[in-house]
């Protein structure tokens, strides 16, 4: 934890003034609503399914909990800390199991998260989060198809409680059509359509639009007199059930006491991987950061926030998945690359690059602190407007959009394809053994299979086991049964060696076939300009196009002599580690084979290509 401090004290300062930049104004909008509305959503499932021990103000000030202590001293700001699906599914599961007994839920809840904060400072202090550094894509992409899923199926339940006849009907196509706009909305917004300050306002805001739309829009004509849920509310800075603030946790037995240790180890093994893996993906091989990360500190002060939030009766919060990776990917500042080589079959191609993410602290701060005005009596009584069949469509969209980018998602795919119709340059075809990518999946599908299953069980509540098993199967099995070279194709570090630093590095590094080093972003082993991806918004994807846009990514890059990295979730580690790079007007390209004729988007405005050219 002092290593940590110390490798990030000195960018403190500099985390502020950063802020300064265009970048961070719909960043903040943008995890606003990524944050706050399936949040809403999740609280909606928890009132319902815990008697409204938990309601819209737990989980909002839950949400500013944990955007507040972690923008502020965190060493890894980026992280957008709120509440998860996977926590939901722990809380009402807890509920299911002790409610039965008599025994008051909230002092047990308390106490899970009083042992839970002593099992996370046991393990920070320890350096257990050294263990990350066996977490590749491997299990992430696991974990990531599961929450995907978990969000999918929460959409379908919130239309299922929704009535019958009209008011179901109305429901439905009202989620239908937000997942519809806002997912066209984001592909508007990376397309070659319109001018760019417009295609700029539909990625940053197109989706929170949708959402105001739609709320108003169910009550224009004869849709006015249909009866539709809303989403329930509460007194505005007040807890939802008739209590104060501070738990009562002297209201337990002794015997209860205890027998929420192992509830709060599984806690534990819960949060332990899934903010972890949300720090890790949140500073994935696909974001040219610069600043250090602490993984140790991190979950020290997550020990924290979990004990305060046991002591107020709030659902837990840690880092969320998808949101902070989104929260990452709508700070970087993109320039957009267009083939400007004569005589290549690509000619007028062009893809969107990464230059720098703006990191800073603000933007998570500022999204915290809307969220507590959001507590407010006016505001709250605009939420109890959304319908629910609106909340739903935002389930659709999160959960579409997850699985979208999903590194098995991609590998499905390939295996999917036309085998004569797939580039030759497809990083999957340097695997010699088909099969070997197959049973690759078939284990990423049964680790995903075991933990949904348990999930809709009464023994939901151990399901942190099962992912954290995840990782062993990794790092013993899989290695049994697949060779080096074929891991470091199918599979990858989550994140940079420069991220891994304080963790003890990247598990596996040089350990292919052909002697492969992973350098620190900006080195030898990473291909910067391929590993980079522009930011996506609520409403698009990474994978773009109904998945089509791999195909359409695979032939470009085909075409341009280029290696296509599946979004970020598959890496060629094996070959071509070396490129050879050369310099136009300012800007890095490969091999020759690209040039920038187009403007740079930098923190959303249009510099001048002139300036471009000119390397400033």
């Amino acid at each position: 934890m002092v290593n940590d401090l110390r490798r990030r004290a000195p960018y403190y300062g500099s985390d502020w003034m950063d802020a300064w930049n265009y970048r961070v104004v719909p960043a903040t909008v943008y995890m606003y609503f990524a944050n706050i509305l399936p949040a809403l959503a999740f609280s909606l499932d928890m009132f319902t399914k815990t008697d409204m021990q938990y309601g819209v103000n737990e989980v909002l000030l839950a949400s500013v909990l944990g955007a507040v202590v972690f923008s502020v001293l965190a060493c890894q700001p980026l992280v957008i800390v709120g509440v998860t699906g996977p926590i939901t599914v722990f809380n009402y599961t807890v509920y299911d199991i002790i409610s039965p007994t008599g025994t008051n839920y909230l002092a047990f809840m308390c106490w899970i998260g009083l042992w839970s904060l002593v099992f996370h400072w046991i393990l920070a202090i320890t350096n257990c989060c050294n263990w990350l550094r066996y977490v590749t894509r491997f299990p992430c992409d696991i974990f990531g198809f599961y929450v995907a899923f978990i969000y999918l199926q929460k959409g379908i339940q919130v239309l299922e409680r929704l009535g019958d006849e009209e008011s179901f009907y109305l429901s439905l196509v009202v989620s239908l059509l937000v997942f519809a706009i806002a997912y066209v909305c984001g592909e508007l917004g990376r397309s070659s359509l319109f001018k760019h300050p417009v295609r700029v306002f539909l990625k940053d805001y197109g989706t929170p639009l949708t959402v105001v739309f739609f709320a108003g829009f169910v009550h224009l004509g004869k849709m006015d007199s249909i009866p539709l849920e809303n989403l329930p509310i509460s007194t505005s800075f007040l807890p939802t059930a008739e209590r104060g603030w501070f738990v009562h946790f002297w209201d337990i037995s002794v015997g209860d006491v205890f027998l929420a240790i192992p509830f709060a180890l599984l806690l534990t093994i819960l949060f332990w991987f899934d903010h972890n893996v949300s720090s890790l993906i949140a500073q994935g091989t696909e974001f040219p950061l610069k600043k250090p990360a602490g993984f140790h500190w991190d979950l020290f002060l997550l020990g924290l926030t979990t004990g305060v939030a046991s002591l107020l009766g709030l659902p837990f919060p840690n880092g969320l998945i998808p949101q902070a990776p989104f929260h990452t990917e709508s700070l970087c500042v993109t320039e957009v690359v267009l083939d400007g080589d004569e005589k290549s079959a690509a000619k007028g191609h062009y893809e969107y690059r990464a230059t720098h993410v703006v990191e800073q602290r603000v933007s998570n701060l500022a999204q915290g602190l809307l969220t507590l005005g959001t507590m407010s009596s006016p505001l709250l009584i605009v939420l109890h407007l959304i319908p629910q069949g609106v909340l739903a469509g935002l389930f659709f969209i999160m959960g579409f959009q997850a699985l979208e980018a999903n590194g098995i998602t991609a590998k499905l795919i390939f295996l999917a394809r036309d085998v004569a119709l797939t580039p030759a340059s497809h990083p999957l075809k340097q695997i010699q053994r088909r099969s070997a990518i197959w049973l690759f999946v078939a284990v990423e599908l049964v680790g995903f299979a075991a933990t949904f299953a348990i999930t809709q069980t009464v023994a939901a509540v151990g399901f942190p086991v099962f992912i954290f098993a995840l990782i062993p199967v990794r790092a013993l099995l899989l290695p049994r049964w697949l060779t080096p070279r074929e891991l470091s194709i199918l599979d990858e570090p989550t994140a940079s060696p420069f991220t891994m630093e304080g963790i003890g590095g990247v598990y596996g590094a040089g350990s292919s076939d052909d002697d492969t080093v992973l350098d620190a972003p900006g080195e030898s082993g990473y291909d910067d300009e391929l590993t980079d991806r522009p930011p996506k918004d609520l409403g698009s994807s990474s994978g773009g196009g109904m998945f089509a846009r791999w195909a359409a990514e695979d032939q470009h890059r085909a075409e341009l002599g280029e290696s296509n990295r599946f979004s970020g979730n598959i890496a060629t580690l094996a070959g071509d580690a070396d490129p050879v790079d050369s310099t136009a007007g300012g800007v890095t390209r490969r091999r020759g084979s690209t040039a920038v004729v187009g403007p740079l988007h930098h923190g959303g405005a249009v510099e001048d290509e002139g300036k471009i050219e000119r390397g400033l």
